[in-house]
């Protein structure tokens, strides 16, 4: 079976190339798509590869004349993962959460927050972090180019073509993550806070279901960690997978929860 294979030199080439998504597999770190490809679970007919596409970037907020408005950090869709864990939590802790150091210089931001809901273990530990930061996705797709909320990108992110993301520094976050030595890397539950600069509290979880999820009940009880903790388990409905089993995720939640609260405070 042949395969065609795109290699674009820019973002609007990236663009034009990818059209409405269809029929087309994205390529940027390969970290999750060549095992999807070793196992053959599916075969391309058109694949894009974004490895020179120059969506490589961070943009952090400065305030000099000129320049952006001070206030945003912009994160290019190709960016590693490494990279990423030189910013403050709940991203940066997130990010240096992820698997080993091999490939964290390998997956990408877009990589991470497109992943798709495999069966058999949670994916996107990005997500929760980006949800708590009230980040804004830029990408394209059958629609043209836009920009919309975390929340709204997710549930048709494998319809898109991530460009960047981006958010306002927290005044104060935190992340928190169970992990078990045997679960080969992945993250069978992660919890991510932020703090706005107006005190809004913004809370994220990953493992909870087929992509993030905010926490929006544990939100409106932040300034009580233990009742926050358990008004979280009315946000998400826990499932089994190879990793642990929903009834123990319902178990760490909360704890998660208090976790991250507590640390934020602990910072503010």
């Amino acid at each position: 079976m042949s395969v065609d294979v795109v290699i674009p030199e820019s973002e609007s080439e990236a663009v034009e190339a990818y059209g409405d998504g269809s029929d087309i597999t994205v390529i940027a770190g390969g970290t999750i798509v060549m095992q999807l490809l070793n196992y053959q679970r599916f075969e391309p007919s058109k694949v894009l590869l974004l490895a020179h596409a120059g969506m490589s970037y961070i943009n952090m907020p400065v305030k000099e004349q000129g320049q952006n408005d001070g206030s945003t950090v912009t994160v290019g869709a190709t960016t590693p993962l490494a990279d990423l864990t030189v910013l403050a939590s709940p991203l940066g802790a997130c990010a240096a959460n992820v698997a080993d150091d091999e490939i964290r210089g390998q997956a990408t931001l877009g990589g991470n927050l497109c992943s798709p809901a495999p069966p058999e273990h949670p994916s996107g530990d990005l997500q929760g972090a980006l949800i708590a930061l009230d980040a804004m996705v830029r990408s394209t797709g059958a629609d043209g180019e836009k920009s919309e909320q975390i929340e709204d990108f997710l549930p048709h992110r494998s319809d898109r073509l991530a460009l960047d993301v981006s958010f306002e520094p927290p005044a104060s976050g935190a992340f928190a993550a169970f992990r078990r030595p045997h679960a080969h890397h992945y993250t069978p539950l992660a919890v991510s806070g932020a703090t706005s600069a107006d005190g809004t509290v913004r809370l994220g979880v990953t493992g909870a279901g087929d992509f993030g999820i905010r926490l929006n009940a544990a939100e409106a009880a932040a300034d009580d960690p233990e009742a926050a903790g358990e008004a979280s388990l009315t946000d998400v409905t826990m499932a089994d997978d190879a990793i642990i089993s929903g009834w123990y995720r319902e178990q760490l939640l909360p704890t998660l929860v208090k976790r991250v609260l507590n640390e934020m405070k602990d910072g503010s």
